[in-house]
């Protein structure tokens, strides 16, 4: 039991930096969330979903493949532990430099534009390609094939909460989710990303 919760809290945390990274899919949202509140948050994860639920199928069946490979789990790491590096610093950078591209969206299939936005979003493939991928592993080797599928779940509640709370919150006010306390939690889980980073070298050291 202890062994499950350390793994959810691991997953939650790393996880919390890439659902709550603004970009495409945040600002689709947001504009989404202006005109139908949180049910447009809702829809967008169910959207999200239909693309990542397949993606991790794909990578956890190739994680059963390759872990066959002694230097498989090392390559994972030192490649996972250099994306959280890299994606803590654009985090940062974007922070720091405040800027906010405003996305013109049709009035289209909220479900439609989350599918659209989350596939075409190379963060989201090279997130699950290198750290996601590292979480996948290590699930495998302790729950075997369930693993991909707890990885999954501890995961996924998080984009729905997310995206739900996001497109409520901009139906209150466009102007909540832009202030300093926004920038501080931006910053905060870009820390995180950068001590989970560390802690994949370790791990192999």
């Amino acid at each position: 039991m202890t062994q499950i919760i350390e793994f959810a809290l691991t997953v939650i945390l790393i996880s919390a930096s890439g659902v709550m990274m603004p970009g495409p899919l945040f600002a689709a949202n947001l504009v989404y969330g202006l005109r139908d509140g949180g049910k447009a948050g809702i829809k967008m994860a169910i959207g999200h979903t239909i693309i990542e639920l397949p993606l991790v199928i794909f990578l956890g069946i190739g994680v059963l493949s390759f872990k066959i490979f002694p230097e498989f789990v090392v390559l994972i790491s030192i490649f996972g532990a250099i994306t959280l590096f890299i994606f803590a610093g654009i985090q940062i950078k974007i922070v720091i430099s405040n800027k906010n591209k405003n996305l013109f969206i049709k009035k289209q299939n909220t479900i439609v534009t989350g599918i659209i936005l989350s596939a075409f979003n190379p963060f989201l493939i090279i997130w699950w390609l290198s750290v996601g991928f590292k979480l996948i592993s290590d699930a495998i080797i302790i729950w075997s094939f369930f693993g991909i599928i707890i990885v999954f779940l501890f995961h996924i509640w998080m984009d729905f909460v997310w995206l739900y709370l996001v497109a409520h919150l901009a139906s209150k006010s466009s102007k909540i989710l832009s202030n300093n306390n926004y920038k501080i939690l931006i910053v905060g889980l870009s820390c995180i990303l950068v001590y989970f980073g560390i802690s994949f070298i370790v791990d192999i050291i």
